[in-house]
């Protein structure tokens, strides 16, 4: 892919290199002269210029960009960035960096921005991951259609370890995954069993959030997990 990267810092560089290891033709953006740190991704192409100038972007080739990363430190210049590259070069797919998590509601289509990346955000999620233990944990939120993972990690006393994956019922618009087990992913299938310590990744429509408190009362303790099999044998109230 060719990538276009507003902002040469170290976060900036630090995608560049990721990206070229990994194959990707990079360019890479910044007004500030002492941000021309050629020598540390030799491979990208560099440009010294103002990235919320039209003129500048289309000197770094944004109208043939598969990918514009707006990495700058400014908020402000990160939503110009992804705006331009949307409107005014139709990039497919804009990347946005959210220094200020107060600003992180304006980071969606109607500033061009695909995925807002919020790195305080990201942290947190990181932090309370490791330490919740049954709790349902926000990892990502995808921008463009709405749709959240989360993260929970089985307790020891959970009543579904042991069980199928297939007779345990989620709410509507919920899905599980991946099972984290043994430092490797797993694709959950009919046939797999939940064990104990497993981190469990759920996928959720924008549907589904109202529903998103049920799935922690179904994998914790003081619960039965609730089978598919079970629900459909269980008859009408008279």
């Amino acid at each position: 892919m060719k990538i276009l990267i507003a902002g040469a810092g170290s976060v900036g560089r630090s995608i560049a290199r990721e990206l070229i290891s990994h194959g990707h033709h990079v360019t890479l953006v910044d007004r500030a002269p002492d941000a021309m740190r050629i020598a540390s991704v030799p491979e990208a192409d560099w440009q010294l210029a103002d990235a919320c100038d039209m003129g500048a972007l289309a000197d770094a080739g944004a109208g043939d960009c598969d990918v514009v990363v707006s990495a700058t430190g400014d908020d402000k210049v990160n939503l110009v960035v992804s705006l331009l590259a949307k409107t005014e070069y139709g990039v497919p797919r804009t990347v946005a960096r959210v220094n200020n998590p107060k600003n992180e509601w304006l980071f969606d289509d109607t500033w061009g921005v695909d995925v807002a990346v919020s790195t305080p955000r990201i942290m947190t999620a990181l932090v309370e991951e490791a330490v919740s233990v049954g709790s349902l944990v926000p990892v990502f939120t995808f921008h463009q259609s709405g749709a959240l993972m989360h993260e929970l990690t089985l307790p020891d006393d959970s009543p579904v370890i042991g069980e199928l994956v297939s007779a345990v019922e989620l709410p509507p618009h919920t899905v599980l995954t991946a099972i984290l087990r043994d430092f490797r992913p797993i694709r959950p299938g009919r046939d797999d069993r939940f064990e104990r310590g497993d981190e469990l990744l759920f996928l959720t429509a924008q549907a589904g959030e109202a529903a998103l408190a049920e799935v922690p009362a179904i994998f914790t303790a003081g619960t039965e997990p609730a089978s598919a099999s079970s629900r459909e044998g269980t008859p009408e109230p008279a």
